[in-house]
């Protein structure tokens, strides 16, 4: 599912495409463009998903760029983005710039042939600034396009730190250990562990393709996961069985789930968001869930009737998946990607600020996002859990790979793949929640 959506929803990194240089029937700026390299006076257009109080804070990050280079940006979120984006560019309706919340959206707008290659300046600041993991979502055909953006870190598992205190338990540093921590709080406050929910309209079910894709990524590695991203690795082979089992060892055991809301099925009925006040309130010592849960405790209230406070030795807090090894550190995310439609001087312009350490910093410094710019300042981020996300992202020895079902084909990823997992919960056999899925590489 996109992020964009997901946030949206909330409240508010795959490798293939065609060269795309030709900018033959392009929307032409509203500034009027030129490529004279006076910028002076001149406007640019940026869309996206983004919206709300976010793009508030997205336009108020080029202030200081405004008022040093004298453009004009102009960003202006579309709800339905995704699904207009592509017939505005193929009509001659492209912004300057867009911001693409998934490779594969991004593609798409590449094969349109309307995408601009990125200036070598910004290709330059990617490799300075990124990892080559997030500039390869940006590149198609050995051409690269778009500069990645803000990113998204999933896999982590949210807890009470006052609990995990009560009950003399630790983080745990290796999947054995979570199981074996699961147990021990089982048998400590008598109740199932675990909350999930899958219900998010007719996106339900992709928090459990989150579940799968971590597992997939720490008991099988990267190399693989790109196989199977790719569809070289098929959904019914055994290392994405594997994955299933593990995850089903947890939710789909009836000691240890769905705590505050009731059986195993009930984790298709519970909306995605809503665990959040499970844990918050006591009810629910255990859920796995993307960095952007964190929104969601703003507006629940903990077992004393208050917002409960984020952090490591507060009501909630979050660690990351362990691996099977310990000390590996194999993550998923996702993140938006900036696309041009021209090379406009005032658009270049814009383009290489967006990549740049500086932009990250205006924005992450706004609140309520992380940059995986390694550049960037994580200590501007809002909270002390989004400084320790954006330091991973960082970190040179973190492998990441982009969310999986956003980079399959959407009859797979955001359809065969979001449907098994509901069947899955609602009780379907494995082995045949795996052909079904597979079954949407066929439609």
């Amino acid at each position: 599912m996109a992020l964009s959506q997901r946030y949206r929803l909330l409240a508010p990194l795959a490798l293939v495409g065609a060269t795309a240089l030709a900018l033959t029937g392009c929307a032409e700026p509203s500034s009027g463009g030129g490529d004279d390299g006076n910028v002076e006076g001149k406007t640019v257009r940026i869309s996206g998903g983004i919206t709300g109080t976010e793009a508030d804070d997205l336009n108020e990050s080029f202030a200081a760029f405004e008022k040093d280079t004298g453009i004009k940006v102009e960003y202006t979120g579309d709800k339905s983005f995704e699904g207009n984006i592509v017939t505005k560019v193929a009509g001659g309706d492209a912004p300057d710039i867009a911001i693409v919340p998934q490779p594969g959206l991004l593609k798409t707008l590449v094969e349109t042939g309307k995408v601009a290659e990125a200036p070598e300046s910004v290709s330059k600041a990617v490799d300075e600034n990124w990892s080559k993991d997030w500039k390869a979502y940006g590149t198609f055909d050995d051409t690269f396009y778009a500069a990645p953006m803000l990113a998204n870190l999933k896999g982590y598992i949210w807890y009470s730190p006052a609990k995990f205190k009560e009950w003399g338990v630790e983080i745990p540093k290796t999947w054995d250990e979570l199981i074996a921590l699961t147990d021990t709080i089982k048998e400590k406050s008598g109740q199932a562990p675990w909350c999930a929910g899958f219900a998010s309209g007719e996106a339900s079910g992709w928090p459990g393709t989150d579940w799968i894709e971590d597992l997939v990524l720490r008991q099988s590695g990267p190399e693989v996961y790109d196989d199977w991203v790719a569809g070289d690795v098929k959904f019914t082979d055994p290392e994405i069985k594997e994955a299933f089992d593990a995850v089903g060892s947890i939710i789909l055991n009836p000691d240890y789930v769905n705590a505050g809301f009731g059986e195993v099925k009930s984790i298709n009925s519970t909306a995605f968001a809503d665990v959040a006040a499970k844990v918050a309130d006591g009810s629910c010592a255990l859920t796995h869930q993307a960095s952007f849960l964190s929104a969601n405790f703003l507006d629940v209230k903990n077992a004393a009737g208050e917002t409960p406070e984020v952090g490591p030795e507060g009501d909630v807090y979050a660690f990351i998946t362990p691996g099977i090894t310990e000390g590996e550190l194999q993550v998923e995310g996702g993140g938006e990607f900036v696309a041009a439609f021209n090379d406009d001087a005032a658009t270049v312009k814009v383009l290489e600020f967006m990549a740049s350490p500086e932009f990250a910093d205006a924005r992450v410094e706004l609140g309520g996002v992380i940059s995986a710019n390694k550049n960037a300042d994580a200590s501007l981020a809002s909270s002390e859990f989004l400084q320790e996300a954006m330091g991973i992202l960082q970190d040179d020895s973190t492998v990441f790979r982009f969310d999986a079902s956003d980079l399959m084909p959407s009859t797979v990823g955001s359809g065969s793949f979001w449907k098994g997992m509901v069947d899955w919960v609602d009780g379907k056999d494995t082995e045949q929640v795996l052909s079904d899925i597979q079954a949407g590489y066929e439609n």
